[in-house]
């Protein structure tokens, strides 16, 4: 497969073939083809293997440290990349980027995230927030708490993002309330609310594409 890779690309490597070689990479004198077979078999894709919890892989046979290691580092890398093609960059513009950062930080987390990204007068991203950690089918989400982080990363607006675990698409009556106030309040700061974002499973529903902003 490393012949493979030089002569033909990485790209030309199945899910399977790829998370053996990293999985070789924290294990080079095995044989890592079973486990990455129990892997892919078990979570059902190679991206689910990189997003899934520690507890979830080591609880699994043949599942060590190193294996572990190897796809921490992978995953760090990917959502890594996944962050540096919007970093700076006019967000408006790059709107299938935005939705696959989105998906690549959030789609696999088993709790709902309440996240927060902070634009310039440019609608380039500055930073971005984790305001909130909550349950399987909700999160806590204090105005309060929105204004100051606008606030203190100088934001010209911002864009909403949370996920629903459950892979429900449509946005709850509890969603769309709290986004109106959300809106409110931060044109109270002279902060644009351009979009509320969620992600469900590989989906993003926008709440600007749904008439609802």
């Amino acid at each position: 497969m490393r012949a493979k890779v030089m002569e033909k690309g990485a790209e030309t490597l199945s899910e399977l073939e790829l998370l053996e070689m990293i999985l070789y990479a924290g294990s080079p004198r095995r044989d890592t083809k079973p486990l990455a077979k129990d892997l892919i078999r078990h979570f059902g894709s190679l991206s689910a293997v990189l997003r899934a919890p520690q507890a979830q892989l080591i609880a699994l046979d043949g599942v060590g440290e190193a294996a572990i290691s190897a796809i921490r580092i992978v995953e760090a890398a990917g959502l890594h990349l996944s962050h540096s093609d919007i970093r700076n960059r006019p967000i408006l513009t790059s709107w299938s980027a935005v939705q696959h950062y989105c998906v690549t930080l959030l789609a696999h987390e088993p709790v709902e995230y309440f996240v927060m990204l902070c634009l310039d007068n440019r609608n380039r991203l500055i930073a971005e927030e984790t305001l909130s950690r909550g349950t399987v089918d909700q999160t806590p989400v204090y105005v309060r708490e929105v204004i100051n982080s606008a606030l203190k990363h100088h934001a010209k607006a911002v864009i909403l993002v949370h996920n629903h675990p459950s892979g429900e698409r449509e946005p709850a009556r509890a969603d769309i309330d709290m986004t109106a106030e959300l809106k409110a309040a931060l044109a109270l700061v002279t902060v644009t609310l351009h979009d509320h974002l969620i992600v469900a499973g590989q989906d993003v529903v926008s709440f600007k594409s749904l008439g609802l902003l």
